[in-house]
């Protein structure tokens, strides 16, 4: 009978092991957690930054991976990948530079607009930077560049290059998913948000269900399980805690995706304005333990892996 894991029994095994970077489940060494979706900047520099505005008083401020390290890795966090909202084409590099003096940040999935001049210019430098994962593209330049040849022509040097393409959106981007799919099959592509659906309990948009089947069709297509308490919240309060309140979503996107290409994303920081890093981890934890194991390790470790192919550090 596989043993399930409780949370308690987990973060004790985890505080065991963090110095090594594994965390120790039973009678063997198992991967730690790597966060897929986490946001670092810093609005004291001399340029600033795009994003967040200085209007936000719970985003705008330092955020940087010192904090996010010592947050997260009693809870059994060994690496983050950062999802770049800057649309400067520099701030990638700040990223990067990051990264190359932290082995704890394992990558950047960078922005840079497909298409675009700035492309042009910066794509060959970037690529060049084995900690360079991808880019993220929003479902507007998405659905307006797939029958555009210039933006489909960097599409696919990104993944001549061996790179993942992340793509952020609402419900209706899914079908955009299953068209680029379609057009470049050995690209990767990681639906970020669960396509940022509305999450109701035990209420599933029906739509949204079938098309993230239609999606999961193509194989190398990934699912990202994040933002969930932000789909749950109603306007700025804390969103629900207790894990059953995810579960019907949570079925709905193993269920498409199968273990295999399904993938764990906090979504920090802006998840800490609807619920704890606890909270969040917490959620899917509870739903992967009773699967066991194997299937916790695919989703907090190996799917992600499969999906971004961040080098060795």
């Amino acid at each position: 009978m596989t043993k399930v894991w409780t949370r308690r029994m987990w973060l004790k095994a985890a505080a065991l092991t963090a110095a090594s970077g594994m965390v120790a489940w039973g009678q063997t060494a198992r991967p730690g957690i790597v966060d897929t979706h986490t946001h670092f900047y810093d609005p004291t520099r001399p340029e600033g930054v795009p994003w967040p505005s200085p209007d936000d008083k719970f985003l705008y401020r330092p955020v940087l991976p010192a904090e996010y390290r010592q947050m997260t890795k009693p809870h059994g966090v060994v690496g983050t990948v950062v999802v770049e909202a800057s649309p400067r084409p520099g701030d990638n590099q700040w990223v990067l530079d990051l990264a190359a003096k932290d082995p704890f940040v394992l990558g950047l999935v960078g922005n840079l607009a497909p298409g675009s001049n700035e492309f042009a210019e910066h794509f060959p430098k970037l690529i060049a930077q084995p900690k360079f994962l991808g880019i993220r593209v929003n479902s507007g330049p998405l659905g307006g560049g797939l029958d555009k040849p210039e933006f489909m022509a960097d599409i696919k040097k990104l993944m001549e290059a061996g790179r993942e393409l992340d793509v952020n959106g609402r419900p209706d981007l899914l079908p955009l998913v299953a068209k680029l799919a379609t057009k470049l099959p050995d690209l990767r592509i990681v639906i970020n948000h669960l396509a940022n659906v509305r999450i109701e309990g035990p209420t599933l948009d029906a739509m949204w269900v079938q098309d993230l089947k239609t999606a999961a069709r193509h194989p190398n297509v990934f699912l990202k399980v994040s933002a969930l308490v932000e789909g749950a919240s109603q306007g700025n309060r804390e969103a629900p805690t207790d894990p059953a309140y995810y579960k019907p979503v949570l079925d709905a996107a193993f269920e498409a995706f199968g273990n295999k290409r399904v993938i764990y994303g906090s979504n920090w920081p802006v998840s800490a304005r609807f619920g704890s890093y606890a909270v969040v981890q917490q959620i899917v934890q509870a739903y992967v333990d009773e699967q066991g194991p194997e299937i916790a390790d695919r989703f907090f470790f190996h799917n992600a892996k499969s999906a971004y192919r961040w080098p060795a550090v």
